[in-house]
């Protein structure tokens, strides 16, 4: 059996592809296009950089609810619903593989979960569940934990890493509140860097992102939206092939959008 594919999406402005943003269209073209170069999966597994708990917990919600985790956005941004269901079994047998998770359906689907979903499975008749990030774990736990979580690629699950490569949102909004998208520059730099330790599988370069690099701490000055690379990596196989989708300069300051695939 084929294993499932993993793919990490690197995306800024909050909600903005939800409804064709047109500085995020390009991605939007993507996300609508991947489905064709994937496996149909019979499951979807969400590593969000947005839901953050002091423990790795599982949604297991047979009906997820909708979480508008953002603020400020035009009132449509809020009537949006995608409607897809749970799965409590597996998230129950996930829990089995990494017992130091735990479960609750008090959480839905968040932010960096139902607006990329919209776009890559708009009939919502995949099941979903979504693993939280512990905020306060060092990045070898996220990649270790990556690694107890393999075997759900056999089963026909597939994994969506949501965060960015670099996000440091102070630095975006000291531009962006003058509407000023322009880079800074050291964006450039930082980008090539983690895709020349992505190409080598020089992952522990990567798990030591604020040291390894000058520009480590300013690209990801909290973990949040880096740590699902973490488990992205984690998940692959050495035989696996990792293929960027989507590589434009990013829409905003002070992130990346380098996004990839892994098998």
């Amino acid at each position: 059996m084929k294993k499932a594919t993993i793919v990490y999406f690197s995306h800024g402005g909050g909600p903005l592809p939800i409804l064709g943003d047109a500085s995020h269209q390009a991605m939007i073209d993507f996300m609508q296009r991947l489905p064709a170069r994937l496996h149909k999966p019979d499951l979807i597994l969400v590593l969000s950089a947005h839901w953050e708990e002091a423990a790795a917990t599982l949604t297991g919600a047979a009906n997820p609810s909708m979480f508008y985790d953002y603020y400020g956005f035009p009132e449509e941004y809020y009537k949006v619903y995608y409607k897809a269901k749970g799965s409590p079994e597996v998230a129950h047998e996930v829990k089995q593989l990494a017992p130091s998770s735990s479960e609750t359906t008090d959480w839905g689907l968040d932010h960096g979960a139902w607006p990329m979903l919209m776009h890559l499975f708009p009939e919502a008749n995949i099941p979903v569940f979504q693993l939280s990030i512990d905020y306060y774990a060092k990045p070898e736990y996220h990649y270790e934990l990556g690694k107890q979580l393999k075997s759900l690629r056999n089963k026909g699950v597939l994994i969506i890493g949501s965060g960015a490569l670099i996000h440091n949102l102070p630095l975006a909004g000291q531009k962006m509140r003058y509407n000023d998208r322009t880079p800074y520059g050291w964006e450039v730099e930082y980008d090539a860097w983690i895709k020349q330790q992505v190409d080598d599988r020089n992952f522990a370069n990567i798990i030591d992102y604020a040291n390894s690099h000058k520009l480590g701490k300013l690209a990801a000055p909290t973990p949040d939206h880096f740590v699902p690379v973490l488990y992205s990596l984690g998940l692959m196989e050495s035989s696996d092939e990792i293929k960027y989708f989507y590589e434009a300069e990013p829409t905003i300051p002070a992130f990346s959008e380098r996004s990839f695939r892994v098998g």
